[in-house]
């Protein structure tokens, strides 16, 4: 059948083209609910899928007081941000005051970074109240590289922090601290644990005018946290500090202070952590409370005040 023959039978015979329009208008209809049912299906989806969240991001702020008895070094017990530089070292006794502003991001609830500077002043029985200066920068991450979830293994988190001094000179050091610390629940909610841990200083002074070996504290404890979402901690464990030679340094120091030779020691150490938590386990408040014998005891006092940019 020839293009004319063709054109010549459809012109003959209408109702086909009328038959062919109306089938084309019904499979239309019958596609429309179909698109519309698909289209309602991507929508939803589209809402089921949980939309991307930033991570929590705040400023962790910290402000410290602390007492240092003459003659001792005050290295202190958990995230040691304050230890600009040898300073607190002294033949007699001393305060000092502090504030860390760390900016922190926790990726996830296994996972986080920090970073920030540390402003500080101090005293001592021969001297009034330094200004407050900016004392020292840190960078640290925590991270938990096993987590219970009901198994037989506790949590373990690591939480490691390097310490600067922000100004150059005889005095200034370089610290890493590093606490690794097992949480080994006792319900399925993780309201209540038992804790042991270790934490590890090492202090180099950038001059190499003193050495300072590296202090250890061994510690177990635990943790209860009230259904309205207050959390008690407390941790008791000993402290060996390997001693330090600071001599040579004696010519650089101010008027009326020397430093002196530490002897190693062994010592206990205290520390309770009182937090108001959130729903999600964000620290909305925190006041600590350590007792550190060196041999004398020293006392640190931190308010935790976070400042939170992004909270979930």
């Amino acid at each position: 059948m020839t293009a004319d023959t063709t054109r010549q039978v459809s012109f003959s015979r209408p109702w086909r083209r009328k038959r062919l329009a109306i089938a084309v208008l019904l499979g239309l209809a019958a596609a429309c609910p179909k698109a519309a049912f698909a289209g309602d299906n991507e929508d939803d989806a589209k809402a089921a899928k949980p939309a991307a969240q930033l991570p929590n991001i705040y400023l962790d702020m910290r402000t410290n007081y602390s007492t240092v008895p003459a003659g001792t070094l005050n290295i202190g017990f958990g995230n040691a941000l304050s230890l600009p530089s040898l300073s607190s070292l002294s033949s007699v006794s001393g305060q000092g005051v502090a504030i860390d502003l760390p900016l922190t991001v926790d990726f996830n609830d296994r996972f986080s970074v920090f970073g920030g500077i540390s402003a500080s002043s101090a005293k001592t029985d021969l001297t009034s109240w330094s200004s407050l200066a900016i004392a020292s920068w840190n960078v640290g991450i925590q991270a938990d590289i096993l987590q219970q979830n009901g198994g037989p293994l506790p949590t373990v988190t690591v939480l490691s922090t390097l310490t600067k001094s922000a100004t150059e000179g005889p005095l200034a050091t370089t610290s890493l601290t590093t606490v690794a610390e097992a949480a080994y629940a006792l319900d399925a909610d993780e309201t209540r644990a038992w804790l042991a841990g270790v934490q590890l200083t090492n202090i180099r002074v950038d001059s190499g005018l003193a050495s300072v070996r590296p202090a250890i504290v061994g510690y177990v404890g635990a943790y209860y946290q009230w259904p309205n979402n207050w959390k008690l901690t407390g941790r008791a464990g000993v402290q060996s500090f390997g001693g330090a030679n600071t001599t040579a340094l004696a010519p650089f120091l101010p008027p009326g202070q020397s430093l002196l030779s530490l002897h190693s020691f062994t010592q206990p150490i205290i520390r309770a952590d009182l937090d108001r938590m959130d729903d999600n386990d964000n620290r909305l408040f925190g006041l600590t409370a350590t007792v550190f014998w060196t041999p004398k005891p020293a006392f640190q006092f931190i308010l935790r005040t976070p400042l939170y940019l992004v909270r979930h």
